[in-house]
């Protein structure tokens, strides 16, 4: 039985080109359904954040599925497992890890689920 693991692929910069590069890689990797972090505070209710993070779903869905996935502490677990590779980081690895285990959270979720 295979296990699909989620890397990072790359990642764009939110400068107002976002939605179009991202509906270029949707289309040439025939990407159906697009994982977006969902984030929340420690008592699980909605932040100025969630907001943002829900609109840009609503962008996206115009042209693919969208799923939101909580993103709760993946940051934290992302600059961990990057310190524990004694390297230097920036914020851009930590974000990049951070979506990755968001992607991973959700894959582990669907096999839990027998999808």
């Amino acid at each position: 039985m295979s296990v699909p693991i989620a890397m990072p692929l790359l990642t764009l910069n939110v400068d107002g080109t976002e939605i179009s590069e991202l509906k270029k890689i949707i289309k040439d990797k025939s990407i159906d359904t697009v994982v977006v972090g969902y984030p929340r505070n420690q008592k699980g209710d909605a932040t100025a954040q969630t907001k943002t993070s829900e609109d840009f779903a609503y962008r996206i869905e115009e042209f693919a599925k969208v799923v939101l996935q909580d993103e709760s502490l993946t940051s934290v677990m992302a600059e961990d497992r990057l310190k524990a590779g004694g390297k230097p980081y920036d914020k851009t690895e930590v974000d990049s890890l951070a979506a990755a285990i968001i992607l991973q959270d959700y894959i582990s979720r669907l096999e839990r689920q027998g999808a």
